[in-house]
């Protein structure tokens, strides 16, 4: 086989097929998430915080007060962005929850019981034994079955 015949035969394998779908499927699902986070859920949160802009806060290492992060930055001065910090852990949160409900959905349809096997004994009327169903006689206090 050659380079390429052995690299074709490498990536239609099913599970890298399925890996690239899950990665492409996965970061779109990160970014439906991430808008979640910064335009559904992060207003009002900021809201009950009087309005609190999360993105926003940050605290510049020179020690001085700049009225953006912006500001700081334009004045090359090196910052601890906490608010964007805690809008990803909010954002991670939230797509761990949404992967934990999406797996146990996937889990309940893909894990039905299993049907019960079918009995391959019956217990003995007279002493309650075990017995193979085809049985005629009692094999251990030989009584006869029907």
């Amino acid at each position: 086989m050659s380079v390429g015949s052995d690299f074709k035969a490498f990536v239609m394998r099913g599970n890298v097929v399925d890996l690239a779908v899950g990665v492409i499927i996965g970061a779109a699902f990160g970014k439906i998430v991430s808008s979640l986070v910064d335009d559904v859920l992060m207003p009002p949160i900021g809201k009950l915080v009087k309005g609190v802009d999360f993105s926003s806060l940050f605290f510049a290492l020179d020690g001085n007060a700049y009225s953006s992060m912006k500001a700081a930055k334009d004045a090359n001065v090196a910052t601890i962005n906490y608010g964007l910090f805690l809008n990803t852990v909010i954002n991670f949160l939230i797509v761990a929850f949404c992967v934990f409900i999406i797996i146990q959905i996937l889990q309940k349809w893909i894990n039905k019981p299993a049907p019960p096997a079918p009995a391959t004994t019956k217990d003995c009327p007279q002493c309650a034994m075990s017995i193979p169903i085809a049985a005629k006689k009692c094999g251990h206090c030989t009584t006869q079955l029907a």
